[in-house]
């Protein structure tokens, strides 16, 4: 693209001028929806180019992408953030002022970040992947406090216009399901790549009825009919993950799930028609990644539709297993999807034919129905359809591949050890780190030049200034001013005021009990109990930051946010330990907010069960930005070490090997009995000290610990006291000039977790493009 200052200036006033606006006048929502599509009028030549430069390609098929706010991410990828920003300001405006721009609503957590990482790299290494996902019109929701209680709303991120996307009314599609059919819209969002010229593309589908107005029924008034039949038309594309606790809620799921992949591959298929090419050479020119369970549908979908095109079962098979890979996520339970007979059997008659004869397919190559099935007692197990079918099974860390082949996929990994890969997670070092701690990047590359930018393993050469006393101080200035804007943000926010000079202890991730946000709860209680009683008299003021969503059905974690809400209202009105202790959970915790928050962070809290996390990304988020880790031998904490250094990096907890042993005579209430301190913290959510609202939410929490079939499951109570120790050690040692090395080894040594290093592994071990 060839920036030109005036050109653009002219489109942005052009563009305001049509809807009666000077630029000087326009307010936010203008500008930015003028500014972005001014840009977005440069791309076509390189995106059209990078389209056909490419044979094969790879189609990453995914539930979530979590792309966040574009403008900033897109301008910066163009190499004219600056140049747009200069510009602007001739006009009298300022760029950084659409901070307040929605982020686009599209995931939840590290799935989707993750999905969002690897667009951007393969367009930055010329790597043809291109994303295909659901245009949710209010994404997950938007999280906001009412008394504690976490409160979901509707997330109308489209409020402010979708500049970034193009609708593709000419490539829709028809979704068929047994009771109702629907339309699907395409909206193609262009993946730049870093200052190189290619653009790669996101696919979102957008779900629309057949008949999109009923002239009839409405001239004889039946707009209720008409109300019903667009809703459940457009509900499959509303939200991100329905509240499955209802049969309805399932159903709902099920429906979005096929949706997406019925698209994507009917899709798919008719360009690979329009340009002349055999079904039968499918293979040859496209490969399918399938991001977790939420799209493994696709496999008996393309079944179906290679049958329709006139192909035998047995030879639409053979086209999944050389078309199809697969990523596994997660070992828990309700994430290995799995879908009752009758419920696929009401809405999708023909896919649980065609599972039943991949079931049969199974058989017949001689696998034990006892371990190793796809169908069994009227239900399709989705993780072992993909194992079945997908010619290669990864893995997202080094610990967590070994458990699929261990445990999760032992019987498959036995039969089909040539499947199983690992390609340990990444993250972006534009978006996390040239993008959001800007002033950081600019002193690494003043030092050791720029190819770090691309080639993230380059920055290790960040080492050989560790010790070099203008660069610790910059460091250490860099850092506090990334902290006060983040304490701004927040007061702006929260209406929490959290002094500069403080420990910054964050904790941003998704909630769920395995990640073990009560155990960090437990210890900022246990600690301001102590501040009260006169104890750890040489205690740095430290403030514990909290951020994360909780599906709108899990309970559980719901009860944490409110038990961790509880405990910010009382330490937080305590002026008696106010100048050492601060507790806040800021709401609606999304990318935008992850961007201030980790290059502002001094511990970096990971602390699942050992063996519950599968990788983690926001840990590499934190390492790159020169924090310390707080955390388990779990997921890629174990590989951050062994770049980093354990030394470097402050470790706790029972190891998976220690967790099985553990799990085999636990008694949590024996811990509490030799421990009053602990006791007191925990008999907290039922002695009164905090109010649910009569919703018993907090005894619920209490009750997992101590009482049920399997108390305190993810060991919460048996790690509590050496974590706690550790957190005092690293505490205690915070702003000494040893600690500040171990933030820079971090920061140096954060090569190997770049997602370009990622994509790369996949596209030569996996895609084979």
């Amino acid at each position: 693209m060839e920036w030109n200052k005036n050109e653009f200036l002219s489109e942005v006033e052009y563009l305001l001028g049509v809807s009666g606006t000077e630029i000087s006048r326009a307010n936010g929502k203008e500008l930015y929806n003028a500014i972005s599509k001014a840009i977005m009028a440069d791309l076509h030549a390189d995106w059209a180019r990078a389209k056909e430069s490419h044979s094969k390609r790879c189609g990453y098929f995914s539930a979530e992408f979590l792309v966040g706010r574009a403008i900033f991410s897109n301008l910066l990828n163009l190499g004219i953030l600056q140049e747009v920003r200069a510009a602007l300001a001739t006009r009298g405006v300022e760029l950084y002022n659409f901070e307040e721009v929605e982020d686009a609503a599209l995931g939840n957590g590290g799935l989707g970040r993750l999905a969002a990482c690897f667009l951007a790299s393969a367009a930055t290494h010329d790597i043809p992947l291109d994303g295909y996902g659901l245009r949710y019109r209010y994404g997950l929701f938007k999280q906001q406090f009412e008394d504690g209680f976490q409160k979901e709303q509707a997330d109308d991120w489209l409020t402010w216009g979708d500049p970034w996307s193009i609708r593709r009314e000419s490539e829709r599609v028809r979704v068929d399901f047994a009771d109702y059919s629907v339309y699907a819209i395409p909206y193609d969002m262009p993946v730049i790549g870093y200052q190189n010229g290619v653009i790669n593309t996101l696919r979102l589908w957008q779900s629309e009825p057949i008949e999109k107005f009923d002239f009839k029924a409405f001239d004889e008034m039946r707009g209720k009919e008409i109300a019903e039949n667009t809703f459940r038309a457009t509900q499959i594309t509303d939200v991100l993950y329905p509240n499955d606790n209802t049969d309805e809620g399932k159903l709902l799921r099920l429906r979005q799930q096929y949706f997406m992949v019925s698209a994507s591959l009917q899709d798919i298929l008719k360009k690979q028609k329009d340009k002349g090419r055999s079904l039968a050479n499918l293979a040859k020119y496209h490969v399918l990644q399938l991001n977790d369970t939420h799209p493994v549908l696709a496999i008996p979908e393309l079944i179906r539709l290679l049958e329709n095109e006139g192909m035998d079962f047995d030879g639409a098979f053979e086209i999944c297993r050389a078309v199809f890979r697969f990523t596994n996520h997660t070992i828990l339970g309700e994430a290995l999807e799995k879908w009752q007979g009758e419920m696929v059997r009401r809405v999708l008659p023909e896919i649980w034919e065609i599972a039943l004869k991949i079931q049969a397919r199974a058989e017949k190559d001689g696998l034990d129905s006892a371990r190793t099935f796809i169908v069994k007692e009227d239900v399709v197990y989705m993780a072992n359809l993909a194992v079945f079918t997908c010619s290669h099974v990864n893995g997202v860390a080094e610990i967590h591949t070994g458990i699929l082949k261990e445990n999760t996929f032992r019987d498959w990994y036995a039969l089909y050890p040539e499947k199983f890969v690992n390609v340990t997670n990444g993250i972006t070092p534009r978006r996390w780190f040239l993008l959001n701690n800007p002033q950081m990047a600019t002193e690494i590359t003043a030092r050791i030049g720029e190819e770090w930018e691309r080639d993230l393993a380059k920055i290790k050469g960040i080492e050989n200034y560790i010790e070099d006393k203008d660069f610790r101080k910059k460091f250490t200035q860099i850092k506090l001013g990334n902290k006060r804007r983040l304490a701004a943000y927040i007061e702006r926010r929260e209406g929490i005021t959290i002094p500069e000079h403080f420990i910054f202890d964050v904790q941003i991730k998704r909630l769920h009990e395995y990640k073990r946000q009560l155990l960090n709860a437990f210890s900022a209680l246990y600690i301001y109990n102590e501040l009260k009683n006169g104890g750890l008299p040489d205690f740095k003021p430290t403030a514990f930051i909290f951020g994360g969503k909780a599906a709108a059905g899990y309970f559980a974690a719901k009860a944490i946010i409110k038990f961790i809400n509880e405990i910010a209202k009382k330490v937080n009105g305590d002026s008696e330990t106010l100048d050492k202790l601060k507790v806040v959970f800021v709401q609606n915790y999304n990318v935008s907010y992850a961007e201030k928050m980790v290059c502002a962070a001094d511990i970096s809290e990971q602390i699942s069960m050992a063996g519950m996390e599968a990788s983690g990304t926001g840990n590499m988020k934190f390492m790159l930005n020169g924090t310390v880790t707080l955390g388990t031998l779990d997921g890629a904490n174990v590989e951050i070490c062994e770049e980093a250094g354990r030394e470097n990096n402050y470790i706790f907890g029972a190891t998976v090997e220690e967790v099985a042993a553990v799990k085999k005579a636990y008694d949590p209430n024996k811990i509490l009995a030799k421990n009053e301190k602990l006791k007191k913290v925990v008999e907290s959510l039922i002695d009164g000290t905090f109010d649910d609202n009569g919703t018993g939410m907090l005894k619920t929490v209490y009750d997992s610990l101590l009482s049920g079939d399997d108390p305190d499951r993810y060991l919460v109570l048996y790690d509590f006291e050496e974590y706690l120790n550790m957190k005092l050690r690293l505490i205690s040692e915070y702003g000494g000039e040893e600690f500040t090395t171990k933030c820079l080894k971090n920061m140096a040594n954060a090569g190997k977790f770049s997602s370009d290093r990622s994509v790369k592994e996949y596209a030569k071990n996996i895609w084979k493009l």
